[in-house]
């Protein structure tokens, strides 16, 4: 968590800045953007969050195991590196990575994509996501900031493109692809409802809404950006969300609420507050920095 005061008033960050500062740190030289790489890399144990789903990432990026009697499926691969972790972390499981039958990808980013190749060779399962994202996934690029290689990904085949609302049923779970752009030009959040003490909920895993490095004008990252995270930001307020999870760890409390839920009790990732306040957060940002940008583009 970071507190950040701006005009007398206290936000609770969740987890924003972390992409803007492991950005800065990717464009420093050599040992300070290594050191990011690696504290994102720790390793970290797997653990059973609710139902069928499982954090199988590294410490500072998630990875998510979602089992079904039918073969399991694998949300974001996180950094190149990270690739024989989440594996590690499958196998410690009791899972094995051949009954892995699809890969999905929150968006097309080095810290999520990047162990998206390894994975697939390794599991033999189908990737599938956004159009708006495939071509950066196959092209390891950062869209539009393609001559910045430090953002470079490892390029990795989409068998499968998939629709806003389009549902990916396996086994007897069934995810549903919401489209939320801005973040990346194909971001795509995947919900799914899972059983807790009876109980149905909704669990949704957030691609993202952080400005982050994107730039808004002059030129914008892409050319509908500004319109998408508007987009993103209305279709939000229509999510009803149990269970808030995301690509980084920090944004939803993951460590805290994994200690809480060791400690016993009521299961901590259960709070259906926390994620209108992530998008309240994020959408203020968004609207302070474009009010920033478009100030400096008029000078």
């Amino acid at each position: 968590m970071i507190e950040v005061t701006r005009m007398g008033r206290s936000v609770r960050w969740l987890g924003y800045l972390a992409f803007v500062a492991a950005v800065a740190c990717f464009a420093a030289p050599g040992a300070q953007a290594q050191s990011r790489r690696e504290v994102w890399n720790k390793p970290a144990t797997p653990f059973r969050v609710i139902d069928n789903i499982y954090y199988v990432g590294t410490d500072g990026l998630a990875s998510w195991l979602i089992v079904t009697p039918a073969g399991n499926i694998l949300l974001d691969g996180a950094l190149e590196e990270s690739a024989p972790l989440i594996e590690k972390n499958i196998q410690a499981l009791g899972f094995k990575l051949a009954d892995i039958k699809y890969l999905l990808n929150s968006h097309a980013h080095f810290d999520h994509s990047g162990g998206l190749a390894q994975l697939k060779k390794d599991s033999g399962a189908q990737l599938i996501a956004n159009e708006g994202d495939k071509s950066a996934l196959e092209g390891g690029f950062y869209l539009g900031s393609e001559s910045n290689h430090q953002l470079d990904s490892v390029p990795v085949k989409v068998d499968r493109t998939i629709a806003d609302g389009e549902v990916l049923a396996l086994g007897g779970v069934k995810l549903t692809a919401n489209l939320t752009p801005g973040h990346t030009r194909g971001c795509t959040s995947w919900s799914m409802p899972v059983k807790d003490a009876g109980k149905t909920l909704q669990v949704l895993f957030y691609c993202s809404s952080s400005v982050a490095a994107n730039r808004l004008f002059g030129p914008p990252q892409y050319p509908t950006i500004v319109a998408d995270y508007e987009t993103t930001f209305r279709k939000a307020q229509t999510f009803h969300v149990d269970v808030f999870l995301a690509p980084h760890p920090e944004i939803f409390d993951l460590h805290d609420k994994r200690k809480r839920l060791e400690a016993g009790g009521p299961n901590p990732f259960i709070d259906p507050t926390a994620f209108a306040k992530y998008v309240a957060v994020s959408e203020a940002e968004f609207r302070e920095q474009l009010q920033l940008r478009k100030t400096h583009a008029g000078n």
